[in-house]
Formats: structure tokens, C-alpha cells, sequence
């Protein structure tokens, strides 16, 4: 398919498609037999392999860490163990993130009884993060 048709079939710019592609996430193939717009053909290959990014991107990947899950799935570079352990240190990651969002949500709605209640004036909302 070409990547208009691939843009449609998954939800993305052609933009991003491209973007990938550069990044050497997916792929497609030049058609030989036309020369002169460098039109190139995506397989159900290339749909899988940006499902796969989408999905990762969503739950906090990086593209270098999507980059390892590509070649763990499709290239088989890594072990299952590394890739259990590529997962595990996402999820850490997350809880640690989850933990930070609990601490700042807290501490705004500190800030936000202490502004309803004109108890403000020696809090400092620079120190609304926590460190």
C-alpha cells in the first residue's frame, strides 16, 4: 500500500509515517517499476511494526527504548529475559512517576483549601514540586 493508503489504515500523518521511517523504525520498498515519484510500498509489516510504536509511545516508551522493542520482536537481538526486563523497568518507571503525581497533587490541593480560605500569604508556590 502506499503511504497515504498506510496513513488512513492506522490513524497517522503522513508526517509521522515519514518520521518513523527516517528514524529507521519501519520500512517500505521503492517500486522499481516507477521512477520518477520515488513511490514506496508498505506491507502488513510495516502496519504491525507501527501499531507497535503507537501502542509503546502510548504507555511512555522513548523511541530508542521502542527501537530496542522493534529488534527485540522482529530481529530477535535480545533475549526474552532482556525484554522482561525492558518491560519491568518501564513499569518501575511508571510507579515512580505515579508516586511524583501524588506528591504534587497533593501539595496542590494544599495550596488550593490554603487560597480559598486567604490562608496564602507565606505560601510559596515555587515550591509546589516536589524535589
Amino acid at each position: 500500500m502506499l503511504i497515504n493508503e498506510l496513513s488512513k489504515k492506522i490513524g497517522v500523518s503522513v508526517h509521522t509515517i515519514r518520521y518513523y521511517e527516517n528514524l529507521g523504525l519501519i520500512s517500505g520498498k521503492s517500486k522499481e517499476d516507477v521512477k520518477t515519484n520515488n513511490y514506496k510500498d508498505y506491507d502488513d509489516g510495516a502496519v504491525e511494526r507501527l501499531e507497535i510504536i503507537l501502542e509503546a509511545k502510548e504507555v511512555g516508551f522513548t523511541l530508542a527504548e521502542i527501537r530496542n522493542l522493534l529488534e527485540c520482536w522482529f530481529e530477535n537481538i535480545s533475549s526474552r529475559e532482556d525484554t522482561i526486563k525492558l518491560f519491568k523497568a518501564k513499569i518501575t518507571e511508571i510507579d515512580n512517576k505515579i508516586k511524583q503525581f501524588k506528591k504534587i497533587k497533593k501539595r496542590l490541593e494544599q495550596v488550593t483549601i490554603e487560597l480559598e480560605n486567604n490562608e496564602c500569604e507565606d505560601t510559596d508556590l515555587r515550591h509546589t514540586t516536589p524535589e
